[in-house]
Protein backbone atom coordinates (compact mmCIF):
# COMPACT_ATOMS: atom_id res chain seq x y z
CA UNK A 1 0.00 0.00 0.00
CA UNK A 2 0.77 3.73 -0.72
CA UNK A 3 0.43 6.32 2.45
CA UNK A 4 -0.86 10.04 1.76
CA UNK A 5 -0.47 12.37 4.98
CA UNK A 6 -3.89 13.37 6.39
CA UNK A 7 -3.63 16.64 8.54
CA UNK A 8 -5.10 14.84 11.97
CA UNK A 9 -3.02 14.09 14.77
CA UNK A 10 -4.82 11.96 17.60
CA UNK A 11 -4.45 9.59 20.23
CA UNK A 12 -3.67 5.95 19.83
CA UNK A 13 -6.97 5.39 21.25
CA UNK A 14 -8.61 7.97 19.05
CA UNK A 15 -6.91 6.60 16.15
CA UNK A 16 -8.39 2.85 16.77
CA UNK A 17 -11.81 3.99 17.13
CA UNK A 18 -12.18 6.05 13.83
CA UNK A 19 -9.82 2.95 12.02
CA UNK A 20 -12.53 0.42 13.12
CA UNK A 21 -15.71 2.66 11.95
CA UNK A 22 -13.74 3.54 8.53
CA UNK A 23 -14.46 2.31 5.05
CA UNK A 24 -10.37 2.81 4.10
CA UNK A 25 -7.33 1.76 5.67
CA UNK A 26 -4.99 4.56 7.49
CA UNK A 27 -1.74 3.89 9.33
CA UNK A 28 -0.78 5.85 12.37
CA UNK A 29 2.89 7.23 13.73
CA UNK A 30 2.89 9.27 16.43
CA UNK A 31 -0.25 11.11 16.50
CA UNK A 32 -0.25 11.47 12.93
CA UNK A 33 -2.77 9.53 10.59
CA UNK A 34 -1.55 8.38 7.00
CA UNK A 35 -4.62 7.56 4.50
CA UNK A 36 -3.79 4.73 2.34
CA UNK A 37 -4.20 4.58 -1.01
CA UNK A 38 -4.83 1.68 -3.71
CA UNK A 39 -2.24 -0.79 -4.69
CA UNK A 40 -1.30 -1.82 -8.55
CA UNK A 41 -1.97 -4.90 -9.71
CA UNK A 42 1.71 -6.64 -9.49
CA UNK A 43 1.36 -5.81 -6.01
CA UNK A 44 -1.83 -7.68 -5.53
CA UNK A 45 -0.90 -10.72 -7.39
CA UNK A 46 2.45 -11.07 -5.15
CA UNK A 47 0.70 -10.31 -2.19
CA UNK A 48 -1.86 -13.39 -2.89
CA UNK A 49 0.52 -15.27 -4.63
CA UNK A 50 3.44 -15.59 -1.45
CA UNK A 51 0.52 -15.68 1.37
CA UNK A 52 -1.11 -18.72 -0.61
CA UNK A 53 2.55 -20.58 -0.67
CA UNK A 54 2.70 -19.83 3.21
CA UNK A 55 -0.83 -20.54 4.32
CA UNK A 56 -0.30 -23.88 2.44
CA UNK A 57 2.76 -24.57 4.14
CA UNK A 58 1.20 -23.80 7.14
CA UNK A 59 -1.61 -25.34 7.40
CA UNK A 60 -1.27 -28.36 9.47
CA UNK A 61 1.17 -25.96 11.71
CA UNK A 62 0.01 -23.75 14.33
CA UNK A 63 0.54 -20.28 12.38
CA UNK A 64 -1.55 -18.17 10.91
CA UNK A 65 -1.02 -15.77 7.64
CA UNK A 66 -2.39 -12.49 6.79
CA UNK A 67 -2.72 -10.15 3.71
CA UNK A 68 -3.30 -6.37 4.22
CA UNK A 69 -5.98 -6.13 6.54
CA UNK A 70 -3.92 -7.06 9.61
CA UNK A 71 -2.73 -4.39 11.56
CA UNK A 72 0.38 -4.45 13.94
CA UNK A 73 1.52 -2.25 16.46
CA UNK A 74 5.11 -1.69 16.79
CA UNK A 75 4.87 -0.09 20.47
CA UNK A 76 7.57 1.26 21.31
CA UNK A 77 7.60 3.24 17.50
CA UNK A 78 4.49 4.46 18.29
CA UNK A 79 3.54 2.71 14.79
CA UNK A 80 0.24 1.06 14.01
CA UNK A 81 0.76 -0.34 9.95
CA UNK A 82 -0.77 -2.34 7.76
CA UNK A 83 2.03 -4.87 6.21
CA UNK A 84 1.15 -6.21 2.67
CA UNK A 85 1.77 -10.43 4.34
CA UNK A 86 2.07 -11.28 8.30
CA UNK A 87 2.70 -14.48 9.83
CA UNK A 88 2.72 -15.29 13.63
CA UNK A 89 4.36 -18.76 14.89
CA UNK A 90 3.28 -18.34 17.99
CA UNK A 91 0.28 -17.64 20.33
CA UNK A 92 -0.76 -14.52 18.80
CA UNK A 93 -1.25 -11.49 20.79
CA UNK A 94 -3.28 -8.59 20.47
CA UNK A 95 -4.11 -5.00 21.27
CA UNK A 96 -7.34 -5.57 23.02
CA UNK A 97 -10.16 -7.92 22.42
CA UNK A 98 -11.34 -6.97 18.75
CA UNK A 99 -8.45 -9.04 17.74
CA UNK A 100 -7.54 -6.88 14.98
CA UNK A 101 -4.39 -5.72 15.84
CA UNK A 102 -1.42 -8.03 16.22
CA UNK A 103 1.92 -7.14 18.95
CA UNK A 104 4.09 -9.97 17.74
CA UNK A 105 4.77 -11.13 14.35
CA UNK A 106 7.25 -13.74 13.43
CA UNK A 107 7.59 -12.58 9.61
CA UNK A 108 6.85 -9.70 8.23
CA UNK A 109 6.69 -8.57 3.90
CA UNK A 110 6.11 -5.89 2.24
CA UNK A 111 6.26 -5.31 -1.48
CA UNK A 112 7.65 -2.07 -2.59
CA UNK A 113 6.40 0.48 -4.41
CA UNK A 114 8.17 3.72 -6.20
CA UNK A 115 6.33 5.59 -3.18
CA UNK A 116 7.00 3.98 -0.28
CA UNK A 117 10.27 2.13 -1.17
CA UNK A 118 12.71 4.39 0.85
CA UNK A 119 10.30 4.43 3.85
CA UNK A 120 10.40 0.36 3.97
CA UNK A 121 14.04 0.50 3.42
CA UNK A 122 14.57 3.01 6.21
CA UNK A 123 12.48 4.32 8.58
CA UNK A 124 9.97 1.77 8.50
CA UNK A 125 12.63 -1.62 8.78
CA UNK A 126 14.28 0.82 11.77
CA UNK A 127 10.49 0.78 13.59
CA UNK A 128 10.14 -3.22 12.70
CA UNK A 129 13.06 -3.95 14.17
CA UNK A 130 11.82 -2.96 17.50
CA UNK A 131 9.93 -6.20 17.83
CA UNK A 132 11.13 -8.76 19.47
CA UNK A 133 9.14 -11.31 18.22
CA UNK A 134 10.24 -10.48 14.22
CA UNK A 135 13.18 -12.57 12.93
CA UNK A 136 12.23 -11.97 9.15
CA UNK A 137 11.75 -9.29 7.10
CA UNK A 138 11.09 -9.36 3.35
CA UNK A 139 11.36 -6.60 0.66
CA UNK A 140 9.77 -7.72 -2.88
CA UNK A 141 10.20 -5.59 -5.67
CA UNK A 142 7.28 -5.45 -8.18
CA UNK A 143 8.84 -3.80 -10.61
CA UNK A 144 11.52 -6.32 -11.42
CA UNK A 145 12.84 -9.71 -10.01
CA UNK A 146 14.18 -9.26 -6.92
CA UNK A 147 13.15 -9.98 -2.58
CA UNK A 148 15.62 -9.13 0.06
CA UNK A 149 15.65 -11.27 3.08
CA UNK A 150 16.50 -9.87 6.08
CA UNK A 151 16.82 -12.65 9.07
CA UNK A 152 17.52 -11.93 12.57
CA UNK A 153 20.65 -13.15 14.46
CA UNK A 154 21.43 -11.74 17.46
CA UNK A 155 21.55 -8.02 17.40
CA UNK A 156 22.20 -8.46 13.80
CA UNK A 157 20.21 -8.78 10.04
CA UNK A 158 21.75 -10.37 7.60
CA UNK A 159 21.00 -9.47 4.10
CA UNK A 160 19.96 -11.96 1.17
CA UNK A 161 19.34 -10.95 -2.02
CA UNK A 162 17.43 -13.16 -4.77
CA UNK A 163 17.11 -12.57 -8.16
CA UNK A 164 16.92 -14.94 -10.45
CA UNK A 165 13.32 -16.50 -11.22
CA UNK A 166 14.55 -20.00 -10.40
CA UNK A 167 15.79 -18.83 -7.08
CA UNK A 168 14.30 -20.49 -4.12
CA UNK A 169 15.40 -19.99 -0.96
CA UNK A 170 13.96 -20.80 3.21
CA UNK A 171 12.03 -18.32 6.12
CA UNK A 172 14.16 -20.50 8.45
CA UNK A 173 12.06 -18.57 11.28
CA UNK A 174 8.74 -20.76 9.87
CA UNK A 175 10.44 -23.52 8.35
CA UNK A 176 9.18 -22.68 4.78
CA UNK A 177 10.53 -22.18 1.15
CA UNK A 178 9.57 -19.78 -1.41
CA UNK A 179 10.20 -19.49 -4.78
CA UNK A 180 10.77 -16.44 -6.91
CA UNK A 181 8.78 -18.07 -9.57
CA UNK A 182 5.76 -19.07 -7.29
CA UNK A 183 5.86 -15.27 -5.64
CA UNK A 184 6.38 -13.93 -9.25
CA UNK A 185 3.56 -16.26 -10.78
CA UNK A 186 1.38 -14.22 -13.43
CA UNK A 187 3.85 -10.86 -13.06
CA UNK A 188 5.50 -9.00 -16.40
CA UNK A 189 8.22 -7.18 -16.44
CA UNK A 190 9.92 -4.90 -19.67
CA UNK A 191 11.80 -7.21 -21.63
CA UNK A 192 15.47 -5.85 -20.68
CA UNK A 193 15.18 -6.77 -17.31
CA UNK A 194 16.83 -9.96 -16.72
CA UNK A 195 18.10 -12.62 -13.52
CA UNK A 196 20.81 -11.97 -11.56
CA UNK A 197 22.12 -14.32 -9.05
CA UNK A 198 21.77 -13.89 -5.77
CA UNK A 199 23.85 -12.04 -2.97
CA UNK A 200 24.45 -12.32 0.82
CA UNK A 201 25.98 -9.25 2.78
Amino acid sequence: MESIAAPSYLTPAEYLVLERKATTKSEYLNGRVYAMVGASREHNLIAVNIASELHVQLRERPCETYINDMRVKVDPAGLYTYPDVVVVCEEPRFEDTDLDTLLNPTVLIEILSPSTEAYDRGEKFAHYRQLGSLREYLLVAQNRVCVERYFRQGPQWLLTEFSALDDEFDLVSIGCQLSLRAIYTKVEFPASEGPRSQRTS
